[in-house]
C-alpha cells in the first residue's frame, strides 16, 4: 500500500514550477530542504508523510478521541518516530475513518495536507495520494499549487521567511525555528552550488534499491554516494567507476521501472 513508481525530480519538473511561481531556484530548494530534507520518498518507495492527530480529531468531530487519543486528539503533537512509523499511525486511523485519515496526513516533498487536495488541483485526496506515490515531480506540483493558491510566492521572491513560514507551516512555526532554517538553507543555495539532479537521481535509485538511508538523497556527490554507486556497479556487472555514466543510469532506470 502507498507504493508507486517513485520517480525522481526532473529538470523539467523544477523549471515548470519555477516559471509557474516566478521564484528563483535557491528559494525553492530551501523549502524542499527544510520540509523533507530534500527527498520525497522513504527507502521502501512510499512518500514521506506526517500524520496529524489534531486534524483527524477535527475532521471526525472528535468521535474517536476517547478510544484512540494518540491518533485522534484536539491537541497537536504526539508524532512519535518519523518515517515508517507515521504509516502505522495512518493505517490505524484509516481503520476508523479512511478519508479523514488521508486528509489528516501531509504528503511528499512539500508536505501538502490531504485536505488541501482540491486547492492544489487534485480531484480528490485519493488522487493526490496516487500522484505523490508516482513521482517527486507530482509532489512538487502539489506544493506549487498550495503556494500559488495561498499567494505565498511573493514571500519567496522577497525572501520574507517569517511570512512564508507563518502561512505555510502555521502560527507555531517559531517553535522549531522554521523561518531560521529556511533563511539558512536559502543562503546556502544562493552561494551555490544547487543540488545536482543527476546525482539526486542516482542517490534516490540507490536508496530505493537498498544502498542508502533516507537522508542519502541530497544532490551532493560525496564519498558515501561514490561508495554506494561502486557497490551497485560491481553487483550489476558494470565497470566500477563510481561515476553516473550512461550505462549506469540506464541500468538503474530499468531496475526501478522509471
Amino acid at each position: 500500500m502507498f507504493t508507486g513508481k517513485a520517480s525522481p525530480l526532473s529538470q523539467q519538473g523544477i523549471e515548470t514550477v519555477l516559471d509557474r511561481l516566478g521564484v528563483d531556484a535557491p528559494a525553492l530548494w530551501a523549502v524542499l530542504t527544510v520540509e523533507t530534507s530534500g527527498c520525497g520518498f522513504l527507502p521502501d518507495r512510499r512518500p514521506k508523510i506526517l500524520f496529524e492527530r489534531h486534524w483527524f480529531s477535527r475532521l471526525t468531530h472528535g468521535r474517536f478521541d476517547g478510544q484512540a487519543p494518540d491518533i485522534s486528539n484536539r491537541s497537536a503533537g504526539g508524532y512519535g518516530d518519523g518515517d515508517a512509523s507515521q504509516y502505522e499511525r495512518l493505517t490505524r486511523a484509516m481503520m476508523l475513518d479512511r478519508e479523514a485519515a488521508l486528509k489528516s496526513t501531509s504528503w511528499g516533498l512539500g508536505q501538502v495536507m490531504g485536505f488541501n487536495a482540491g486547492k492544489v488541483g487534485s480531484a480528490s485526496v485519493d488522487a493526490l495520494v496516487s500522484a505523490c506515490e508516482a513521482s517527486e515531480d507530482a509532489q512538487l506540483d502539489a506544493m506549487a499549487g498550495f503556494i500559488e493558491q495561498g499567494h505565498l510566492a511573493p514571500h519567496l521572491r522577497n525572501a520574507d521567511w517569517v511570512q512564508f513560514a507563518f502561512n505555510y507551516n502555521g502560527q507555531d512555526f517559531q517553535k522549531n525555528k522554521y523561518d531560521e532554517k529556511l533563511a539558512l538553507a536559502h543562503k546556502r543555495y544562493q552561494l551555490g552550488p544547487l543540488p545536482d539532479l543527476t546525482v539526486r537521481t542516482v542517490q534516490l535509485a540507490l536508496m530505493l534499491l537498498g544502498y542508502g538511508g533516507a537522508r542519502f538523497v541530497d544532490g551532493w556527490y560525496g564519498q558515501a554516494t561514490q561508495k554506494a554507486l561502486v557497490k551497485y556497479q560491481q553487483r550489476a556487472g558494470l565497470p566500477a567507476s563510481g561515476a553516473p555514466d550512461d550505462a549506469t543510469m540506464a541500468r538503474l532506470s530499468t531496475n526501478l521501472g522509471w
